[in-house]
């Protein structure tokens, strides 16, 4: 009986040893996936500075005791709160054709460093896409790349998840800048 046992253990044992020798490796491995759709955007966001009403696609709506809405608050715009509706091309070429439209906010949200954090969705409504990409994220400006999340979509993009790698294509002041989306999609329906 207590051989049994002995020998119950030990095979118990080197069954561990050898399952735990090999699984290491293999939970070691990284799972590389290869994106299901890539695209590249550009959205132009002009901010309603007080004389640019016909042509502005953005405007702060909330801002801290000291600022106001037509010059973004001093010290990094911390507490700024900007909508925009920007038009989305597929070169940076203001006016090239927009495929979409860039609908959402902005908040500047750090005094110390000139950061963001933005909500927003790319609606589309051409020939070559239908639906929404929905996005969220903080957006440390200071990067020259940052990476958002994509947390969903409708229609062509129903249920999709990804990465949009974002970078400052161009700035003109406080008043335009253009941003290029890289967008990697992972989950595509």
């Amino acid at each position: 009986m207590e051989l049994t046992r002995l020998i119950s253990v030990l095979f118990f044992l080197l069954v561990i040893t050898v399952g735990s020798s090999a699984s290491p490796q293999h939970w070691r491995k990284k799972r590389v996936r290869e994106p299901c759709k890539k695209l590249v955007f550009y959205f132009h966001d002009i901010i309603y500075n007080g004389h640019n009403s016909k042509n502005a696609t953005s405007a702060i709506v909330g801002t801290p005791a000291w600022g106001n809405r037509t010059i973004l608050a001093g010290q990094n715009h911390f507490g700024d709160l900007v909508v925009f509706d920007d038009p989305i091309t597929l070169d940076n070429n203001l006016h090239s054709p927009p495929v979409g439209r860039a609908q959402g906010f902005y908040v500047y949200d750090k005094k110390e460093i000139f950061t963001a954090w933005l909500g927003f969705s790319f609606v589309f409504n051409s020939t070559h896409h239908r639906g929404s990409i929905n996005f969220a994220g903080a957006d440390p400006l200071m990067n020259k790349t940052r990476d958002i999340s994509v947390i969903g979509g409708t229609g062509d993009f129903f249920m999709t998840r990804g990465v949009a790698t974002l970078s400052t294509d161009a700035f003109e002041g406080e008043v335009y800048f253009r941003l290029r989306a890289d967008i990697n999609l992972f989950e595509c329906w």
